[in-house]
């Protein structure tokens, strides 16, 4: 019985973390890589939807340590970091290999140790559906066509195939998106199984901490059952998240994941802090920017909650934003005020909220068209280490981890959400109340016991004023 509990439920330590995502190649270039030595890069903090490299690494992660747990990050989430010829690394040519260009193995193992060191975990990205055009099985296809003993790894559905169709021609195989550069894997072949979950099995054998999985919901359902069942097998603490954008419920039974990429939580927080100001031009159905009501917001929370179990809901990967949609600042068209209410609603929920890198520093980047969708490469700038930051939300980012991690209701779903007038919410919980005001212009007022209760953190700079001030929010020692 024990072994089947320790299958089914997800990792403790998720609800505690606090999580900070790096696009390694735009993060930090420690200068201290052999292999890019000789090598042309793009200037860093050039244009990030250009084609090509920045040179970060993860000895520069390594670097950064400092800074990042200084804000009370306790765990590090990488996007790809295998041997690809995208800057992104969706596009894997290697899974055994760390990209040389990001330092190799040894970065790799270097960064375990680091984090490790300080307490801290780290989890990698998954990419299973599919590789790239590169990968070893299917060049191995390319350049012996039918002969090839990997052909059944693919979906080939003529020969000769054509990776580098142009305009308007058939590759003849399936591929991710239609995209003939991300040839999709044939899960049903046992050597493909057995490879994937040798990879997921290697790296935490290495000591990673989890699997970020990319696009699972495109995989066969029974691939995951067993990739559970290995993950488990090699570290029953290690942390599984699928990126299933809308309802998961299917997925979060015991038998797949611990947790999703909670982009619910993202797109409604925003349309809410930033109501009739938010940046609407983002069209993507699945991350629905637009202006919530009071009302509309707390019931997407109580929807989402209400679908999974208490242990779900704090192992969820909560996330304003990441390297697929606009940055949280660019949505709410660049207001401080109201980034800073959205942050706090974050780490207010139950689950791991998961940071950007870069929030920290104002970064903003996001589409310029206004009938843009996702991916979204604009918001993949390289960290402005040695520029002037739009904003330095170090100090109150350290704040919201230190309030999570003092009161535990904060983080396990405790609070009770209500609204107060059209622009005003409060949550209540045993021995607290949080109240919140998104209005721009007009202070909220406090009922009189809360204006003599005790201030246990607080954004109001008025701290004299019986109301709570525009774009303000407040924790209380529960008066009653």
């Amino acid at each position: 019985m024990q072994a089947v509990a320790t299958f089914n439920n997800p990792p403790v330590w998720v609800e505690e973390a606090v999580i900070y995502q790096i696009f390694p190649d735009r993060f930090r270039r420690s200068g201290r890589v052999s292999e890019q030595r000789n090598l042309v890069f793009k200037p860093w903090g050039c244009d990030p939807t250009e084609q090509g490299f920045h040179g970060g690494d993860l000895y520069g992660v390594i670097d950064a340590l400092d800074h990042i747990q200084s804000m009370g990050v306790t765990c590090l989430y990488l996007t790809p970091i295998f041997s690809s010829a995208s800057n992104h690394r969706y596009h894997a040519y290697d899974y055994m290999q760390v990209d040389p260009l990001l330092g190799g193995n040894a970065s790799l193992d270097a960064l375990i140790t680091a984090v490790h060191a300080r307490g801290m975990r780290l989890v990698l990205d998954g990419v299973f559906n599919h590789c790239g055009r590169g990968f070893w099985a299917f060049h191995h296809v390319v350049e012996n066509g039918q002969a090839s003993p990997y052909r059944d790894w693919f979906h080939i559905r003529k020969w000769p195939i054509n990776p580098y169709p142009r305009e308007g021609e058939d590759c003849g195989y399936d591929c991710w998106w239609s995209i003939a550069d991300l040839p999709k894997f044939n899960h049903s072949n046992p050597a493909v199984q057995d490879y994937l979950l040798s990879v997921a099995r290697h790296w935490l054998d290495k000591g990673i901490d989890g699997w970020r999985l990319d696009v699972p919901d495109e995989v066969p359902k029974d691939f995951w059952v067993e990739f559970r069942r290995v993950v488990r097998a090699v570290n029953a603490d290690a942390w599984i998240v699928g990126e299933i954008w809308g309802d998961a419920h299917s997925w979060l039974q015991g038998q797949h994941f611990d947790g999703v990429m909670n982009y619910r939580i993202g797109w409604s927080t925003l349309g809410w802090t930033g109501n009739n100001a938010l940046r609407q031009g983002y069209q993507n159905p699945e991350y629905p920017l637009q202006a919530r009501s009071s009302e509309e917001l707390l019931d997407i929370w109580s929807n989402t909650t209400r679908s999974y179990r208490p242990e779900v809901n704090r192992a969820q990967m909560n996330l304003l934003d990441s390297h697929d949609v606009p940055r949280a600042l660019h949505s709410l068209n660049g207001d401080l005020k109201a980034m800073k209410l959205a942050l706090l609603l974050l780490f207010l929920q139950p689950g791991a909220p998961c940071l950007y890198y870069g929030t920290e520093t104002g970064l903003a980047g996001g589409p310029d068209s206004e009938h843009s969708s996702g991916p979204e490469p604009a918001c993949r700038e390289a960290f402005p280490w040695e520029q002037a930051w739009n904003a330095d939300f170090r100090a109150y980012l350290k704040e919201l981890a230190d309030l999570r991690r003092t009161y535990s209701v904060l983080r396990q779903g405790d609070l009770s959400w209500r609204a107060v007038g059209t622009d005003g919410l409060v949550a209540q919980a045993e021995g607290l109340e949080v109240w919140i005001n998104r209005s721009r212009i007009h202070p909220l007022a406090l009922p009189a016991a809360q204006t003599t209760a005790k201030t246990l953190w607080s954004c109001d700079e008025d701290t004299a004023s019986p109301c709570l001030s525009p774009q303000s929010a407040v924790v209380l020692a529960n008066p009653s």
